[in-house]
């Protein structure tokens, strides 16, 4: 069988969507050929049977452009694919559905947020399949969704033993929904490292108003910017603390990242409650309260058990959401 995947980026080097040419590759060898089209491309080294077509934001291109050659290259390579794997972006059905629908190649997409908008909506009615890590990953009721959990590099990020440095590191994009501000008014005192952009005008002024409170409340803030994949194993194993302040949602690879790596991270989302398990009083956290996380914090440096503790999760982690696995679920789908 043949795969078609439309994805945004193909590109390590891309801090945020680095880590999607690791599922291509698994994706290889499970389909006899693999057609990628992206939005942009970058650098990669991917096998012989994995062809790469670009809409061309690398070279800047307009719009029409983007969508002159999506329509260009779908019907071009028809005869090179039978079945459809969209990451991350439904617009690409909204453009493409009529069309697969017509030439009867079934289509999957891969959706982990919160948000839900028309495209979303039209997309799920072209759709023959949903995946989805888990039921707060995708708001929208279908009953084409799969639960199929998540997928990390688990060769990269190994347990390590937990740092000493007493420093706490926020993994993310520099914006309102990260509740980063949350974060910084637990932390009277401490130091914090944020690994992440902005991108919209919003989002530069609220590092301008986190950079306001941070020095009004005594935190020392050490400003990263992005960080490829393959650099964040050296981050978390520098950091004594992960949080992740987000609401209800998309399960956040940077959670799953940072417990593979041995990092405690704590967190709001409920998504991870069955993954902290027994542990979940210690790291799950209350919606934007700061006294709890300092709370929390707080018990956590006192608790003795901490190796041992990160040591399970990191092997629930390392057990149940490699990125071979995930595929492998995902791949059985489609051939199906």
């Amino acid at each position: 069988m043949k795969l078609l995947i439309l994805t945004q980026s193909m590109d390590v080097n891309n801090p945020i969507l680095g880590f999607f040419t690791n599922w291509v590759k698994e994706f290889s060898k499970h389909f006899e050929k693999i057609t990628v089209i992206c939005l942009e491309e970058g650098e990669h080294n991917l096998p012989d049977n994995v062809k790469v077509l670009s809409l061309g934001k690398e070279k800047n291109k307009s719009r029409i452009n983007y969508v002159i050659n999506f329509f260009h290259y779908i019907w071009r390579e028809r005869k090179n694919y039978d079945v459809i794997f969209v990451h991350m972006n439904p617009e690409y059905i909204v453009l493409g559905g009529w069309f697969w629908r017509l030439w009867q190649k079934k289509v999957a997409l891969w959706y982990v947020h919160r948000q839900t908008n028309f495209k979303l909506w039209v997309a799920e009615k072209f759709a023959n399949t949903i995946f989805t890590s888990a039921p707060e990953s995708f708001q929208m009721k279908s009953k084409k969704v799969r639960y199929v959990g998540h997928g990390i590099d688990i060769d990269r990020f190994k347990l390590q033993k937990i740092s000493n440095s007493g420093k706490v590191l926020h993994v993310g994009r520099i914006t309102r929904i990260k509740n980063i501000d949350t974060i910084i008014r637990a932390l009277k005192g401490r130091n914090l490292t944020l690994v992440g952009e902005t991108i919209t005008a919003d989002d530069r002024e609220y590092k301008q108003e986190l950079e306001t409170l941070a020095s009004e409340i005594g935190v020392q803030v050490d400003w990263l910017g992005a960080v490829s994949n393959d650099q964040l194993p050296a981050v978390y194993a520098d950091h004594s603390i992960s949080i992740n302040a987000s609401p209800d949602g998309g399960m956040d690879k940077s959670v799953l990242e940072s417990l593979a790596s041995g990092c405690p991270v704590f967190v709001c989302n409920s998504a991870f409650r069955r993954i902290f398990a027994d542990y979940a009083n210690i790291f799950m956290l209350k919606y934007r309260d700061f006294e709890d996380l300092r709370e929390k914090l707080n018990l956590w440096e006192q608790n003795s058990q901490k190796q041992g503790i990160m040591s399970e999760l990191s092997d629930e982690v390392r057990n149940r959401y490699d990125i071979g696995t995930l595929v492998s679920k995902v791949s059985n789908t489609l051939h199906g």
